[in-house]
């Protein structure tokens, strides 16, 4: 899926309707009694990070979403239908949390038994304008899929004669990137089975809750001691005590507030280089490797570091029981390359092999635990720790190739952050690339040139292999 904001996913005028879950719903959950199963280390530090950050002042939206077209006119009594069925399968989507006050203000977990969820549906009017409608959409996301309320998820149609865009929206706490890559054809599967009467039996998946809370049971077993902790200690230090930025110049005020971000996306290169760049890089673990290597040596041209330093996201989906799961499936792992002694991609190759190899074990382990351990103040003033670039080779999600033909996108809220977040997806068409980054002059002509000189080396890595290219 290609990766954007809700303004650049092509919104068309319709007739707009919502599905959000219904105030019986609701009142049912408020009386619900605790959930013994706590949030994910992840979790908790989103839900804290967001309430310090709205407690500065500032409302920060940081909800992902899914877009996607049904052809032909649409019944919305089998759509909502599919909605709910797949609401209901998924646990985290019926769970949430309170503040207990108290010492330590800690959070505590709800859940919802199936049988007493239901949707319900609002018709929200025509919308003849689709720059209105896409800022309608957006507020309507901003208010309701929001980290510190619950429901904090939203579904939406805009219907028309010939075909009914969905988009779907849920705070982070809920959902990354791969569960949003498998929502159009469980969606779609499950609304053709209610248009004919006979709704599919898509076979159970494991819970997120449950994984939360045998992961948080595992990280609670190491202490301050532990080699995991000690080796981002020393991670740490080595970035001034801070967990890293991007490496080049971003035109920041130092004093000033949070800044607003601006969006770049973009298709880098056409499947046939992206086949060969992969084939390329296949010897020393594939294009994630390729990517990081490019980067170090773009990041090293650009602002003169000698040594990258970042936190890489891999999924925590360790048993296949998880594949299907929504949830925020995410861990980090840091890594340093010194581009002194990697002075070509060949060499930097070889240098993030050796580096994701000794250190991608520590993605298992939550950063915000070690961080408690550390003993550090990580007090969040920003809704993203670090800056990141990630790869996900999409291409083996069921219906992804008709993606393009489906105008099925990822949807990223850009809102504000000091930091520079990078997503490169690689689609049936080729390597798209995405990246929210602080909206100043130097950040827009340093990312601008990070992106082409990124496209730049896949295209010259993947010239000097053409009998590779597929």
């Amino acid at each position: 899926m290609r990766m954007t904001d809700i303004q650049r996913c092509e919104v068309r005028p319709g007739r707009l309707v919502e599905w959000t879950l219904s105030p019986a719903t609701v009142a049912t959950a408020k009386a619900l009694p605790e959930d013994s199963r706590p949030p994910a280390y992840i979790q908790e530090s989103h839900l804290r990070t967001a309430r310090s950050v709205r407690e500065d002042g500032l409302f920060v939206p940081t909800w992902l979403g899914a877009a996607f077209d049904i052809p032909g006119r649409v019944d919305l009594d089998a759509l909502g239908e599919a909605l709910r069925g797949w609401t209901l399968r998924h646990e985290t989507l019926r769970s949430g949390f309170r503040w207990a006050g108290g010492p330590g203000d800690s959070i505590r977990r709800f859940t919802l038994d199936p049988a007493s969820v239901s949707l319900h549906r609002e018709d929200a009017g025509e919308f003849t304008d689709p720059a209105a409608l896409a800022q309608h959409l957006q507020d309507r996301f901003d208010t309701t899929a929001d980290a510190l309320r619950w429901p904090n998820l939203i579904y939406t149609a805009v219907v028309r004669d010939d075909s009914t865009s969905v988009y779907m929206a849920f705070d982070h706490s809920n959902v990354d990137a791969f569960s949003i890559y498998r929502i159009p054809a469980e969606i779609q599967e499950l609304y053709a089975g209610h248009l004919t009467g006979h709704a599919p039996e898509q076979p159970p998946v494991s819970s997120y809750v449950d994984f939360c809370e045998a992961e948080r049971a595992d990280a609670d077993r190491i202490d301050a001691d532990h080699e995991i902790v000690a080796r981002w200690r020393e991670f740490i230090r080595r970035c001034d005590g801070q967990l890293p930025g991007f490496p080049v110049d971003l035109g920041l005020d130092p004093g000033g507030g949070l800044p607003t971000q601006k969006l770049m996306r973009e298709m880098l290169v056409d499947a046939d280089a992206a086949a060969a760049f992969e084939a390329y890089c296949r010897p020393y673990g594939g294009s994630l490797v390729g990517l990081l290597a490019a980067t170090a040596l773009i990041v090293h041209e650009i602002g003169g570091e000698p040594v990258y330093r970042t936190v890489v996201p891999f999924h925590t989906r360790a048993k296949s029981a998880y594949s299907d799961s929504v949830g925020w499936y995410v861990g980090g792992a840091p890594i340093e390359v010194p581009v002194a002694e990697a002075p070509d991609f060949p060499a930097a190759l070889k240098t993030v092999r050796a580096a994701l190899h000794a250190t991608r074990p520590l993605a298992r382990m939550p950063l915000a635990r070690v961080l408690r351990l550390l003993g550090a103040d990580f007090r969040p003033t920003s809704p993203d720790m670090y800056s990141i670039v990630s790869f996900a080779d999409a291409r083996g999600i069921p219906e992804s190739a008709g993606w393009t033909e489906r105008n099925a996108y990822g949807l990223i809220r850009v809102s504000y952050g000091d930091q520079v977040c990078a997503w490169v997806t690689r689609l049936h068409e080729g390597l798209w690339f995405a990246a929210r980054y602080p909206d100043t002059d130097v950040a827009h002509k340093n990312l601008r040139l990070y992106a082409d000189r990124l496209r730049d080396i896949i295209v010259s890595v993947a010239d000097r292999a053409p009998a590779l290219r597929r």
